[in-house]
């Protein structure tokens, strides 16, 4: 494989991580598998029949759990802990054979990306799970599918073409998320302020005492 290809692939691995991970792991293993590519000797491990049906099997449980509004948030939170340190891994795996060091360096740069775009896939689907109709988040989690499988693709047959998009992807990122983060913080005030203004119940009457008295 190239540098160029090597960067590639190092980088695609952290970015797609962070969309959906068990996309990514069942991309790489069938590509590897099936002699599509050829991966990484700390990668190989991926294209075993175990390790294929396990991210086969995952990938087909968010597959479903991503189509749920308000599932998919949960499902986000739970996987801050899961796609941000396995995108590292991924990406130091692709490089480590060369240099530790190099592997190291790569790891820290797939972390941040699976950082961003974890954080763009997450706070997206906050926001859109705010509309009632199911359909905008069915749509989203299908491109988003898309998104890594393409993204995979287009990492290893042309490599300059996804570090371009890369490149376009991190700028919009840089430029979104803080209109996000405002957005999430208008919604996260105005459920608090439902709270804030939920009525006092009631208090019981004395029976056949006037108007207004309470019992105690």
């Amino acid at each position: 494989m190239d540098p160029v290809s090597t960067i590639a692939l190092t980088l695609g691995v952290g970015w797609a991580s962070g969309i959906n991970l068990y996309a990514a792991m069942l991309a790489l293993g069938l590509m590897g598998a099936t002699g599509a590519m050829a991966l990484p000797p700390d990668l190989q491990i991926l294209a075993s029949p175990i390790v294929i049906m396990a991210a086969a099997l995952m990938y087909a449980v968010e597959f479903v759990a991503d189509k749920v509004p308000g599932v998919d948030s949960g499902w986000d939170a739970l996987h801050t802990f899961i796609r941000i340190p396995a995108g590292a891994l991924l990406s130091a795996g692709a490089v480590w054979d060369v240099d530790p060091a190099v592997g190291l360096a790569a790891g820290l740069v797939g972390g941040t990306l699976a950082t961003a775009s974890h954080a763009m896939k997450a706070g997206s689907r906050l926001v859109i799970n705010t509309s009632p109709e199911p359909f905008t988040n069915w749509g989203a989690s299908v491109a988003e599918d898309f998104a890594v499988f393409a993204g995979l693709w287009t990492a290893l047959q042309h490599p300059w073409v996804f570090l371009v998009l890369l490149a376009l992807f991190m700028l919009l990122v840089i430029w979104l998320l803080p209109k996000l983060w405002r957005v999430l913080k208008r919604i996260a005030a105005k459920i608090a302020s439902w709270f804030r203004s939920t009525p006092p119940a009631p208090t019981a009457s004395v029976p056949g005492s006037p108007p207004g008295t309470t019992s105690g």
